[in-house]
């Protein structure tokens, strides 16, 4: 316990670029590691980018065929072999579910399997540092990226809350692309003692003025849900603050939830395009709602919320119209067959890995030509709040 307190301590008063530094000179004094890596998740959550130095001397390790990317996908500690009694531990660094990436250390072979686990708390503290870090220095959010972001990119992954989320009544994991040149899609949530609020939006034109849309209508819906009002008159503020600007000309698609975390009861507010589909018992189907008017497109609109329940073991699954309505290289749409199927296929996955599985196959669909819409994934796994019984 010492020693994890010395880690702690050490951790909490580096300075912000220096986090790695510390974690090495504190494992090295502590734990007799040898060598340290933190490798931090990209963009595409296609490579895990090593921090070491700026800019980057190392090579990228892919998500899917390294055992970096090992802890990664399955967020649970990796040891790998090495040579004359070396081992190397490969540690998530993840933040209430959201995966940051990896914090690889090699040790020797019995104070690896000793240490293991006080080894992963260190992992975890390493990633509420970073996090608080980025507010003070842009060296972690840089390893982030393989190829240079669009600035409208640049802003819409600046309003995003996070790409996964874990709590014991649920898991979230979401994924845009291309996720170096994103135009208006986003999603946002946020979750209380009592209840998680969820919007999933889809954006209208492209480059810059579809990002300026989108941070004006997901900054207008959280102005009005920190006021503590109904899920309704949220849409109706932020209907009103996109027409004030734009006066009909662009608009945004919005699908809204507000879940009750104890009973699975929501009121939800389909403003658009977004659809949704639910895996329950193993059968996969589109669930539809009364379809309301685009936020902007009017000036002074009402919306009503919708009754709408979830039951232990629902997987919910958005889907902006880059992903159902892509065409084929023939001029297939992927539609709401192919989607059930590519649901299907990954019901074994983690909600945080569902995403991005879906726009590979979602690729795949689309063949060489290159994306020419945004396409948005989120999924939501519902376990349910258990029982005071």
């Amino acid at each position: 316990m010492k020693r994890f307190l010395a880690a702690e301590r050490a951790l909490r008063t580096a300075a912000p670029h220096a986090l790695l530094d510390a974690t090495r000179s504190v494992l090295v004094e502590q734990y007799g590691a040898e060598e340290t890596e933190l490798f931090m998740a990209d963009y595409s959550l296609t490579v895990l980018q090593p921090v070491s130095v700026l800019p980057h001397t190392l090579e990228p390790v892919p998500v899917h065929n390294a055992t970096v990317g090992r802890a990664f996908g399955s967020q649970k500690p990796y040891q790998e072999q090495r040579p004359e009694g070396r081992t190397r531990l490969h540690l998530p660094v993840s933040v209430r579910g959201d995966r940051l990436g990896v914090l690889s250390v090699t040790l020797p072979d019995a104070a690896a399997r000793e240490w293991e686990s006080e080894l992963a708390e260190v992992a975890d503290v390493l990633g509420h540092e970073v996090l608080v870090a980025e507010r003070d220095t842009d060296l972690y959010l840089q390893t982030r990226r393989k190829d240079r972001l669009t600035l409208a990119a640049e802003m819409q992954w600046q309003l995003l809350p996070g790409r996964s989320c874990s709590r014991p009544e649920y898991d979230l994991g979401a994924q845009l692309e291309p996720a170096y040149a994103i135009f208006g899609d986003n999603f946002d949530w946020s979750a209380t003692a009592d209840r998680l609020t969820l919007y999933v939006t889809n954006g209208m034109g492209e480059g810059i003025e579809a990002s300026l849309l989108t941070n004006l209508a997901i900054n207008a819906l959280r102005n009005a849900r920190r006021a503590g009002i109904s899920i309704a008159d949220q849409a109706a503020l932020a209907d009103q603050a996109v027409y004030a600007h734009y006066r009909g000309r662009c608009y945004l698609s919005v699908l809204m939830f507000d879940f009750d975390l104890a009973t699975g009861h929501a009121s939800v507010v389909d403003a658009g395009s977004p659809q949704l589909l639910r895996l329950r018992s193993g059968t996969v189907e589109r669930v539809t709602f009364d379809a309301q008017l685009p936020l902007g497109m009017f000036e002074e609109t009402d919306y009503v919320a919708q009754d709408f329940h979830v039951e232990p073991g629902d997987r919910l699954v958005f889907v902006s119209d880059g992903v159902h309505g892509v065409a084929s290289p023939k001029g297939e749409t992927y539609g709401d067959a192919a989607l059930a199927r590519a649901i299907h296929s990954t019901r074994l996955l983690p909600a945080a890995e569902v995403p991005r599985a879906i726009l590979r196959e979602l690729t795949g669909h689309r063949g060489e030509a290159m994306a020419d819409d945004d396409a948005l994934v989120v999924c939501l796994d519902w376990r349910g709040r258990p029982s005071a019984g």
